[in-house]
């Protein structure tokens, strides 16, 4: 039986993938802090149900801990890595800058010399679509430019795909990075606006639309996501000679000699925050009370995935309807904060 790491195992994707994982017959190791960033209650009750799961184990550790780390990775022998664990949400990076030096890059370069030093097949780490930043193609390829980040989160992000290089170029770890689109679904976290927007509609409080509204998401159902990852977690990156390589050949952000790839995680279909509230105020059965306000730091106004590449290599693309969606995760919600 596989054994595979999950950084930040009580976080919202970790949560799933670690159930869909042991779902496939695979163990997982899952480790995570459980810090206060959002209701440590929510990550609580995500763990109990884990620990529930026979092929299931967990750990309290944070991935700034390289000795804790170190220790547990001489002594579990993973076979593949998932590195979810990270300081998220665009707007706390404007406020508290270090939590996410210290998560997203001391955190993820105890990862990466963590599976240098005990070798594993394969290290798959989250990115965001927030890398695209001010890039103006649309949909976002992984092919296009990633060197203007809008916030502090994206660029620790942009940073971890460049770190994730280097070691797959000099060391040959086999890394892919995945770029996802606002990801939401039932468990999900407290901080994205799905959530909110929810909680405030069922309280009879206004929301705040940002940009009076003229934005859209790329809006990516959870189970899509686990889904994607498990079929990569045995399609490792190969790897070239770079000497091998036509002269004067160009290789896009995506791919290189390296064994390293990245991928776009998306529905490939965008949707306006405006339907999007209209259809979550259908699934409640309640209209939001509305307010309207500048754009804010950090935000980009549209993203849009192009899911090409990843349909390509493992035959999957996200295909959740927000109609589907946005049911599932109400009616989670009503039951869960029994409302």
């Amino acid at each position: 039986m596989e054994k595979i790491l999950v950084t930040g195992a009580a976080g919202f994707i970790g949560f799933h993938l670690s159930q869909s994982l042991t779902d496939k017959g695979y163990e997982v190791f899952g480790i995570d802090t459980v810090n206060n960033y959002y209701d440590v209650d929510l990550k609580m009750d995500r763990l109990k149900i884990l620990k529930n799961i026979n092929t299931f184990r967990f750990e309290a550790m944070s991935i700034c801990d390289k000795d804790s780390l170190d220790e547990l990775f001489a002594r579990e022998k993973f076979t593949c890595v998932i590195n979810l664990a990270a300081q998220a949400g665009v707007r706390y990076s404007i406020d508290k800058p270090y939590k996410y030096i210290d998560a997203n890059l001391i955190g993820f370069i105890n990862i990466l010399e963590a599976c240098r030093n005990y070798p594993v097949k394969h290290l798959i780490f989250a990115s965001s679509s927030s890398v695209y930043g001010a890039n103006t193609e649309i949909p976002f390829s992984t092919s296009q430019s990633t060197d203007h980040p809008l916030s502090l989160y994206a660029a620790t992000k942009k940073a971890n795909e460049m770190m994730a290089h280097s070691y797959a170029a000099m060391y040959k770890i086999p890394c892919t990075g995945l770029r996802f689109f606002t990801v939401y679904g039932p468990w999900g976290r407290p901080d994205m606006a799905y959530f909110s927007f929810t909680k405030n509609i069922l309280a009879n409080e206004p929301i705040k639309i940002f940009n009076e509204g003229n934005m859209m998401r790329d809006f990516t159902y959870i189970d899509d996501i686990t889904a994607a990852i498990a079929l990569l977690v045995n399609h490792q990156p190969g790897s070239r000679n770079q000497s091998d390589l036509p002269e004067g050949a160009k290789l896009s952000s995506a791919e290189s000699y390296a064994p390293y790839h990245i991928y776009n995680i998306g529905n490939n279909s965008p949707v306006s925050i405006m339907e999007f509230i209209e259809t979550l105020e259908k699934a409640i059965g309640k209209e939001a009370i509305k307010e309207y306000h500048p754009m804010q730091k950090g935000d980009m106004q549209k993203t849009y995935a192009d899911i090409d590449d990843l349909y390509g290599a493992i035959g999957y693309k996200p295909e959740t309807s927000i109609e589907y969606g946005l049911t599932q995760f109400v009616s989670w919600y009503k039951k869960y904060y029994n409302v």
